[in-house]
């Protein structure tokens, strides 16, 4: 069964729009996307969970030299929920993005109430 994606808010579009083309149509963002739709598995290069954050995940995409990540997480086990992205520079993922994807999160589940 195939995992259903949805966009809270604009967040996840804004980050797209930015993008260069040859990120968005060598198909690397599409690419993993789909594969979190469709693969009941996925491995931690495209998902996985960040330590210490309840329920929070990474959308892992590299292209060339550059790293993205998407902050997202389940809800109900299958839906996928987007929310903030950036191109990460170093190694630690920076604590402002973090605390908007917790923030994004609350808001998108508060919203549901």
């Amino acid at each position: 069964m195939a995992r259903q994606i949805i966009f809270y808010g604009d967040y996840f579009i804004d980050f797209y729009k930015d993008l260069g083309d040859k990120v968005k149509d060598k198909v690397k963002v599409k690419y993993v996307l789909e594969l979190i739709k469709q693969v009941d598995r996925v491995p931690e290069k495209f998902l996985a969970p960040m330590s210490g954050y309840d329920g929070l995940f990474e959308v892992r995409v590299e292209y060339q030299s550059n790293i993205y990540r998407i902050f997202c997480c389940f809800d109900q086990g299958q839906l996928v929920v987007l929310f903030n992205g950036f191109q990460k520079k170093t190694q630690k993922t920076p604590k402002d993005e973090i605390d908007r994807a917790i923030r994004l999160k609350e808001e998108y589940f508060n919203s549901k109430k």
